[in-house]
């Protein structure tokens, strides 16, 4: 296979790509026009997350055809973030554009990213105001996630956007230093802070295929972005717990009131039923938000590479 030398450049863009093959010509070409308004001098690094269309075979092509190209094959499926994150571990540029495949993110906004950067933010994202082409409940899915995530954290997330952005290099090298295994990329930027701002577009309707992010695959990452930052959960469990204790001490106070003052004795064995299966469920949803916490404390201790590259066309020195 041959291997590409690369020396630094103007401008990354990394584009994670998963079953992709219909859109990627016409993404191509947008990128490189949308690029070149800004510099000849750029790189486009295609990530193919594990594709099971014929995603890599366009990428080779594009790549055989233009030097500015370079694509990494990952052994299998790793996921959105972690594809992103392999595509940052070998980034070039003096600033760096992260933007899905699927072309509903216009690779025609990148030009105005850039002139924002111009006047001196190290992140410029692109907020949505309106998503296209999506179901209601996607919509008020995404909605109730941002905000409420926002409310949990004490790290300001931006509302209503995604991934796409322009990234300054300081913040990639600092990316590059924070490994953990359940990676959720736009909160880890608003973590790193610096000066910040947005860019709002209308995001498109997906043209081909069909998102690769299942109801299962939103749950997760919802639960990558609570748990990654915010120990609020954990602090309702203690509260809830606190809470059940306290009312469980309040009904054993009347349970006495009753017995010796008022000579009553307190039948129902429907309420003690209730309450066994109400205390029992309470445990049993405290136990797994616990547990979802020591799941990611456990895969980050295991240590295990965050993604493996099966075929790359960067130089050996490159190689992620």
């Amino acid at each position: 296979m041959e291997h590409k030398l690369r020396n630094e450049v103007d401008i990354s863009v990394v584009i994670p790509v998963f079953n992709e093959a219909q859109s990627l010509f016409e993404l191509y070409g947008r990128l490189a026009a949308s690029v070149s308004e800004i510099s000849r001098n750029y790189e486009l690094i295609f990530v193919d997350d594990g594709s099971s269309d014929d995603s890599f075979e366009v990428l080779k092509k594009l790549a055989a055809n233009d030097d500015r190209v370079f694509y990494l094959r990952l052994s299998r499926n790793f996921g959105h973030q972690l594809a992103v994150s392999a595509g940052l571990d070998v980034v070039r540029g003096r600033v760096t554009v992260i933007i899905d495949g699927d072309l509903q993110d216009p690779p025609e906004l990148i030009p105005k990213l850039y002139e924002k950067y111009l006047e001196g933010y190290e992140v410029v994202y692109a907020r949505r105001r309106l998503r296209k082409g999506e179901s209601f409940l996607k919509k008020w899915s995404a909605y109730f996630f941002y905000r409420l995530l926002r409310r949990l954290t004490a790290t300001d997330i931006p509302v209503d956007t995604g991934d796409f952005r322009l990234i300054d290099r300081k913040i990639v090298e600092y990316l590059r230093r924070m490994p953990e295994q359940n990676k959720f990329l736009r909160g880890q930027i608003a973590w790193l802070g610096f000066r910040q701002a947005a860019v709002f577009f209308d995001r498109d309707e997906r043209r081909y295929g069909k998102t690769g992010y299942s109801l299962r695959k939103m749950l997760h990452f919802a639960l990558d972005g609570i748990t990654a930052f915010s120990e609020k959960p954990l602090q309702w469990v203690t509260q809830l717990g606190f809470l059940i204790s306290f009312v469980a001490f309040l009904v054993l106070l009347y349970a006495l009131y009753s017995y010796f003052i008022l000579h009553r004795v307190i039948a129902g064995w429907t309420s003690l039923i209730i309450t066994s299966m109400l205390i029992g469920g309470v445990q049993l949803i405290s136990i797994g938000i616990i547990g979802e916490y020591i799941s990611r404390i456990n895969r980050n201790v295991l240590n295990r590479p965050l993604y493996i590259v099966a075929e790359q066309n960067l130089e050996e020195g490159d190689e992620a």
